[in-house]
């Protein structure tokens, strides 16, 4: 929790101060110094990556995730005009989703799939209103790259890197 008037506080040590990890232990080790300036941006948040998230939430993870990649398979059963519909849409959806979730908890696969979506529904915009040309299998080009990709994307960087970034997003 923090505390009141927390832009300007004046922290005096205290011997229960213990916690080494504890968000609040720098700034007492600096209140000691005199008045510290603690801005929400400066201390780090006491919430984990996994608690910030999105794919371990499952309401969360239901509405960002399944919805869009249902809409994703349904567009490999509709006309071109709806696909491209769909598929532009969900794929953007889920890209920008991902890029938000790799900034808000430091998700590695996030940093990989949310730009490789994004183009993904460039590209199936671009060829659904004929700027790109694919020929008569691009459709199916698109679709097979993008869940191959999507399935590599999301597994290989995280096998090499880890889940989260090691240094978080809101480490300063």
């Amino acid at each position: 929790m923090i505390p009141p008037n927390h832009a300007l506080q004046r922290i005096r040590p205290s011997r229960s101060v213990c916690n080494p990890c504890s968000p609040w232990t720098r700034v007492a080790r600096l209140g000691s110094l005199g008045q510290t300036l603690a801005t929400m941006r400066d201390m780090p948040t006491a919430r984990g990556p996994q608690q910030r998230d999105v794919l371990c939430s499952g309401a969360k993870m239901f509405l960002f995730w399944c919805l869009p990649s249902f809409a994703f398979a349904l567009g490999f059963f509709v006309s071109p005009g709806l696909k491209t519909v769909l598929w532009t849409l969900s794929l953007g959806f889920m890209g920008t989703v991902c890029l938000l979730n790799a900034s808000r908890c430091g998700r590695i696969h996030c940093y990989f799939t949310g730009p490789f979506f994004i183009v993904a529904a460039v590209t199936s915009l671009g060829y659904g209103i004929g700027l790109l040309p694919f020929g008569p299998s691009g459709w199916k080009w698109i679709g097979d790259i993008t869940i191959i990709g999507a399935i590599v994307l999301s597994c290989i960087p995280e096998i090499v890197l880890g889940r989260y970034r090691r240094n978080g997003p809101d480490v300063v």
